[in-house]
């Protein structure tokens, strides 16, 4: 069964598999701001959606927080193209930076 946490004392959203973590992605809190860095998922679940699942669970507790998101993590930045619905978290000042 797969769940999906945010661990506030490594300060990542972790994909967690039969007690194991698979995934992660990294945030940083700065001011109003998270920077969302970098986002792995292990090699073994590749093409399972597993980081679109992540990234999905990553942007909604950023929303749910009221805090603006910077992707700086190339993954997370082309899921919010993906998903438009997203975009209005990322400052409008830094849409061209992540390539929104």
């Amino acid at each position: 069964m797969l769940n999906i946490r945010k661990n506030e004392i490594q300060s990542r959203y972790e994909l967690v598999q039969d007690g194991q973590v698979v995934g992660f992605a990294e945030y940083l809190v700065h001011g109003d701001s998270v920077i969302l860095p970098h986002t792995v998922v292990d090699d073994s679940h590749e093409g399972e959606g597993l980081g679109g699942q992540l990234a999905k669970f990553a942007l909604e507790d950023v929303k749910a927080e009221g805090k603006a998101v910077l992707p700086a993590c190339p993954f997370i930045a082309a899921y919010i193209r993906h998903h438009p619905e997203y975009r209005a978290l990322v400052p409008q000042d830094q849409w061209a930076r992540f390539g929104l």
